[in-house]
């Protein structure tokens, strides 16, 4: 069987028919319109000299135009590149000097930081599509499974942004293992606010392109929670994926002023969802079903996923199918359920390597284990618990401290909407515990209270020794809590000091 990805695009259109596809600002598009503007527009992209294996980069917001950029760029055999629109150009030239890129495609809100980004270097830069479109439909260029389909750039934990390569097969893999781990019937409606640049926003394409029945997509440009409330209710969303830091500004807000009774499941992945937060979630809409996964943009995107009906909270679910987890320990061997080590795993979703870095590359995927940096545990059923990130570890004292554990305790206090706690170098004990936190709107709990409330909590050696109140948490491009931001504020105190 061909994993070709533009052959998929082909074969969902001729099983699901034409029809609604996708709702943007007001306007439904047809899954016969997008379709056939991806078709000429991949011709359009071959008469600019774009060769099989070149390079595309797509940086835009979230539109209709990402998907039909996405099918043309593989329909011409090509490789997506995503990039995320919050760039400064200094980040966006980095990435062009590694990826190499022929051409990039973006809209002309961009165009300025686009152009600074690109100058100099030898790569064309186009704003709008129309003129792209008029070229005649084009076949599709064959792929091998193996060959490139995207090169997604991921900062990660540390360092400078590393580009992910993942083949035809990779993204087709988790596509369908997502589907059929997901699919209930009948459930078509979906609302999408994810960035699709994101590895996250890949997948949710992916999934569409496998689906057995027309799916009705409504998506945003960004997110924002009352436009979000109003879509889910104008539009009776039966289905969402979202990542935690959306989940806390939905309940922000009045979630009784919006009916929501259509919507039966809300997917959330890409970092970890404190319990408290879900338990909420639950309690304020309580018809819906809160599926936690866990994917990394090295398996593009999915490693497990709680299956509909059999959610267990607090665990990220069982690995999908064709998916492999083991947690093992400093030596690389394999622990029993309920030990904490490095989670590890083996599917034919795991990226062919990083761009360009054969080293880390090896170091990252020897014995044929991908080795993630998360930490977790599994039960004695084979669901997966992530409990934090590797690199993110505190040790104090010779002490184990996981972050997460420290924000969730930090969470539960009614004052607190959010929470991120890293470790600061610190003579006397190795590293000391530092929480940053925003409060819900109108309250002034002071730190040294918030860090009495948490001492209570967790006690001994895990509380903070210092909790620092910020009008809002620093996000990520897509909305995670930014830590190296708050290292960084960290090591400018330090600075001062």
């Amino acid at each position: 069987m061909s994993h070709n990805l533009a052959r998929l695009a082909e074969e969902a259109l001729e099983r699901q028919g034409d029809g609604r596809a996708v709702c943007f600002e007001g306007r439904w598009h047809s899954a016969e319109e997008l379709f056939e503007r991806g078709t000429r527009l991949a011709g359009g992209v071959a008469q600019l000299g774009v060769e099989p294996g070149d390079r595309v980069v797509v940086l835009m917001e979230n539109c209709p135009e990402v998907g039909i950029v996405y099918h043309a760029v593989w329909r011409a055999g090509a490789v997506v590149t995503p990039a995320v629109f919050l760039l400064t150009r200094e980040e966006l030239r980095r990435m062009l000097l590694d990826a190499e890129p022929r051409l990039v495609l973006t809209t002309p809100a961009f165009l300025d930081t686009v152009e600074a980004g690109a100058a100099g270097l030898d790569v064309q830069v186009i704003s709008t599509l129309a003129e792209l479109e008029q070229a005649e439909p084009a076949p599709i260029v064959p792929r091998a499974d193996s060959d490139l389909a995207a090169l997604v750039y991921t900062g990660g934990t540390t360092g400078h942004a590393k580009g992910v390569m993942l083949s035809h097969e990779n993204l087709w893999l988790s596509g369908k293992a997502a589907h059929d781990v997901g699919h209930v019937a009948g459930i078509t409606r979906s609302l999408t606010a994810l960035p699709l640049s994101h590895s996250y926003g890949l997948l949710v394409l992916a999934v569409g392109l496998h689906a057995l029945e027309r799916t009705r997509a409504v998506l945003m440009r960004w997110f924002e929670p009352s436009a979000w409330l109003e879509l889910a209710q104008e539009h009776a969303v039966q289905i969402a994926a979202v990542v935690p830091s959306m989940i806390h500004l939905l309940l922000a807000q009045r979630l009784e002023d919006y009916d929501l009774s259509a919507l039966r499941f809300i997917a959330s992945g890409a970092a970890p969802l404190p319990a408290e937060a879900a338990q909420e979630l639950r309690r304020r809409v309580p018809g819906v079903e809160l599926r936690e996964g866990y994917g990394l943009t090295e398996t593009a995107a999915l490693v497990s996923s709680n299956p509909p009906g059999r959610v267990r909270p607090g665990s990220v679910g069982p690995p999908v199918a064709g998916t492999e987890v083991r947690v093992v320990d400093e030596a690389d061997r394999e622990l029993p359920p309920g030990e904490v080590g490095e989670i590890c795993c083996h599917s034919g979703t795991v990226m062919l390597g990083y761009w360009r870095a054969p080293e880390l590359s090896d170091e990252v995927l020897r014995g044929g284990w991908l080795h993630t940096g998360d930490l977790g545990r599994l039960d004695e059923d084979g669901y997966l618990y992530v409990v934090d990130r590797k690199k993110d570890l505190i040790i104090r004292g010779g002490f184990n401290v996981f972050p997460r554990d420290v924000e969730e305790a930090l969470l539960e206090h009614p004052a607190v909407a959010g929470a991120c706690v890293v470790g600061r170098p610190d003579e006397v004990h190795g590293e000391e515990i530092v929480a940053f936190v925003s409060l819900v709107s109108g309250s002034e709990t002071p730190g040294d209270d918030l860090i009495a409330f948490c001492k209570q909590r967790i006690g001994g050696y895990r509380y903070p020794r210092e909790v620092q109140v910020l009008p809002a948490l620093p996000l990520t491009p897509v909305g995670k809590v930014d830590r190296k931001a708050l290292r960084a504020m960290l090591a400018v105190e330090g600075g001062r000091r």
